[in-house]
């Protein structure tokens, strides 16, 4: 049996460190046996601290426990067939709450682990039991929508002195003599992972009866990665150049280190000449890191490396002795509030370089100009039709709305009317049909010579029905008959001539 299994504590108060964490974490199996319910539990700290440990005292509080390690498979399907229906059910034998153990949650990446996040969120919501979920990396983005959810406990790296004591405790059950400065030389080097110190002393020490400062080369540096704030502290607490590049040895994005250690400069440096050396440091290295994306030659991340940690670590006069409270970095929270923004200026961008035939740099820069010629409504108007530019867009040069002028409200009510002329049948523009009355009869004769002459062509006519002779003899008739009357009375003579007027023929078109 290994030694880190054989010398494990079975309990919280043989747990070396962290009692802050221990009395939070046996205040919420409490509650839970209890029977008041209580949020998922989040253990957070460097690798080797006693986290699973924790989470298996824990266990032995309950009836019975699932866990879900990272050397499984941890897809959406495969967590909710196994965790979820855990989390869900009660147990088969044993009757009471079951603990859900998912160590290194923020390891999920990858296709074989897809939707895996997910899953858990959805477990943490739906769970009927407690949940205990396990990660090396508080800053890591898997956390970001897991920590909202949960009680968050930080375990801290164990001191120096206590790895050493322990290590020295398994040296006397294991019957081993040492040397206090190699015990001491190997609880340093550990850098407070126990496991890992536990780990190196029983490589020296099984199977011998004493280990001395010889041994030591047996052991190699351990190769230690910090998260992002640790080697931000680091870079700019120290001056020791060898601890600065090893804490710059990070499984992080370069540039989100970068821009990090930017934001926290002048939170740790005081004088302004400190400050503007290290700023050349940071800035030269933003030069490096854009050829490095330039030519694909990610060799310049080396020299990118050394300038924003050493270069930076150089540029203070002295070690500070204060305490710094080191932030994220504030650009990419400025970049999501002005989101919307570069959207809108983007879509401008767009529709301009497409009519006027530029890139979107150079409709970008002509913004400023825009912004002038927009103040006066016309031309905002003609400006906005030719682009083709919608109200939300317009707020870009402009925050009011355009008023459109005469001009182009006078043009809009010529071009319905015009359209409106085109929509308008053929019968209504004057175009004859059998039904119609004929323009030139709806005329009144002003005299009877008049009448007699605008009769002339109508009896010169071929009369080929009978009907229509009829009809003619029948109208000379009348007129006979209106011109005596015109003598005696002038109203009935206008109402003759008004019947005259309306009547119509089949052949007179």
């Amino acid at each position: 049996m290994l030694w880190t299994e054989k010398y494990r504590p079975h309990s919280l108060d043989k747990v070396i460190g962290n009692a802050k964490a221990k009395t939070e974490i046996k205040k919420w199996v409490d509650n839970w046996l209890k029977g008041e319910k209580q949020p998922c539990l989040l253990l957070v700290g460097p690798p080797g601290t006693g986290k699973t440990t924790l989470a298996h005292i824990v266990a032995s509080e309950f009836s019975d426990f699932v866990e879900l390690n990272a050397s499984d498979k941890r897809s959406y399907d495969i967590i909710m067939n196994t965790v979820g229906e855990a989390s869900a059910t009660m147990s088969l034998f044993n009757q009471g709450l079951k603990l859900i153990i998912l160590d290194e949650v923020d390891g999920i990446h990858g296709t074989d682990d897809r939707g895996g996040t997910r899953a858990i969120g959805k477990i943490i919501k739906e769970g009927k039991h407690p949940i205990i979920l396990i990660a090396n990396d508080f800053y890591s983005k898997r956390l970001a929508t897991i920590k909202t959810k949960c009680t968050v406990i930080k375990i801290q790296k164990v001191h120096t002195n206590s790895i050493a004591a322990m290590m020295k405790r398994i040296c006397k059950e294991e019957g081993v003599k040492f040397d206090d400065q190699v015990i001491k030389e190997l609880a340093k080097r550990s850098s407070g992972d126990m496991r890992s110190a536990i780990n190196d002393l029983e490589v020296l020490a099984r199977g011998v009866e004493s280990i001395s400062s010889g041994d030591l080369e047996v052991i190699g540096e351990k190769d230690s990665r910090s998260n992002v704030f640790d080697s931000v502290r680091r870079v700019l607490k120290s001056k020791d150049l060898k601890k600065v590049r090893q804490a710059m040895r990070l499984d992080e994005d370069p540039t989100l280190v970068l821009e990090i250690i930017a934001e926290n400069i002048p939170r740790e440096y005081e004088k302004p000449h400190e400050i503007q050396k290290a700023y050349e440091m940071v800035s030269l290295a933003d030069v490096h890191f854009g050829r490095a994306r330039s030519t694909r030659n990610y060799t310049y991340w080396r020299y990118a490396s050394d300038l924003m940690g050493l270069g930076v670590a150089l540029a203070k006069d002295e070690t500070y002795r204060k305490f710094a409270r080191y932030t994220g970095s504030s650009s990419f929270a400025l970049l999501g509030r002005t989101r919307s923004k570069r959207d809108l200026r983007d879509r401008v961008a767009e529709k301009m370089s497409e009519k006027l035939h530029v890139s979107h740099a150079v409709a970008i820069s002509q913004f400023p100009y825009l912004e002038i010629m927009f103040e006066n409504d016309e031309m905002a108007y003609e400006i906005a039709t030719y682009l083709g530019l919608s109200d939300d867009e317009v707020k870009q040069f402009r925050k009011r709305k355009i008023k459109v002028p005469r001009k182009a409200k006078s043009t809009k009510k010529d071009q319905n009317n015009q359209q409106k002329k085109e929509e308008v049948p053929a019968s209504a523009h004057g175009e004859s049909s059998l039904f119609a009355k004929s323009p030139l009869k709806s005329k009144t004769p002003s005299s009877g010579k008049k009448a007699k002459k605008s009769s002339t062509p109508q009896e010169d006519a071929p009369q080929k029905d009978k009907k229509v002779s009829q009809a003619k003899t029948k109208t000379k008739s009348r007129k006979r008959v209106s011109k005596s009357k015109e003598e005696t009375s002038s109203k009935e003579e206008k109402k003759e001539d008004g019947d005259k007027g309306k009547q119509t023929s089949l052949f007179q078109f």
